[in-house]
């Protein structure tokens, strides 16, 4: 099974082609560019490097939140896209789970965080590659209460992970903060997971059935949505 599977839920961008568990060929920056600048020249160059006919993948797959509001738009539009061209499947994989994922198999409790600005973080936790509490927003604070039932090591990965080590860390004496090089999602593993997924049995959607995860709601419609509250 050949997967093309893309990620730009954050500020960084990957791409990466898989062939039955194996990765192909991966592409991943981190910079200063918008995603609608690099994401689909990273494509063809995937497929250029890889002599892939775009019509052989399988299945396309994407991080489809929760995340930056514009970039899981673009990526989950990217691959609609690409995947409604050829008429192939389409899946979408929690980006919390896929910053989980390199950590599936440490002794640990794995607290994936995104920032979501405002003292909020996405998150979600993981243990031994299961999931225990699902995708959600909440406070730092709000976090910080849940966490202190667990007497296991606590794993911080992701974009949010330092910011939120540095505010709970004196609180705390069984968090451990991933490595910087490993600490972000990467498409590679949105490739894995939706490998994972449709060998055990949940089966991929169509390019029209594939949907962008937020959590929330954009700043703008929950400013207006708040203006509209104080008028009543």
């Amino acid at each position: 099974m050949k997967i093309l599977s893309v990620e730009s839920s954050a500020a960084s961008c990957s791409v990466a082609l898989s062939d039955n568990g194996v990765l192909i060929g991966e592409e991943f920056t981190n910079v200063k560019l918008t995603h609608s600048e690099t994401l689909m020249p990273m494509v063809k160059n995937i497929l250029d490097n890889t002599k892939t006919d775009i019509g052989t993948v399988d299945v396309f797959a994407v991080s489809n939140g929760p995340g930056s509001f514009t970039g899981v738009r673009i990526g989950v539009a990217a691959v609609k896209g690409m995947a409604d061209g050829v008429g192939k499947p389409c899946c979408g994989i929690s980006t919390l789970e896929t910053i989980a994922y390199p950590f599936f198999d440490r002794n640990c409790v794995v607290c994936s965080l995104m920032d979501a600005r405002c003292s909020q973080v996405y998150t979600a936790l993981f243990e031994n590659g299961k999931r225990l509490t699902p995708d959600s927003a909440m406070l730092i604070s709000e976090l910080a209460d849940s966490l202190k039932s667990i007497d296991k090591p606590i794993l911080f990965a992701g974009d949010g992970a330092a910011v939120t080590y540095e505010k709970l860390s004196d609180s705390f004496d069984n968090i451990i903060l991933a490595d910087a090089q490993n600490r972000y999602q990467r498409a590679s593993s949105v490739a894995f997971l939706t490998e994972k997924y449709i060998n055990s049995g949940k089966l991929p959607v169509s390019a029209n059935e594939l949907l962008p995860v937020y959590l929330r709601l954009p700043q703008a419609e929950r400013e207006l949505k708040k203006k509209k509250e104080l008028k009543k």
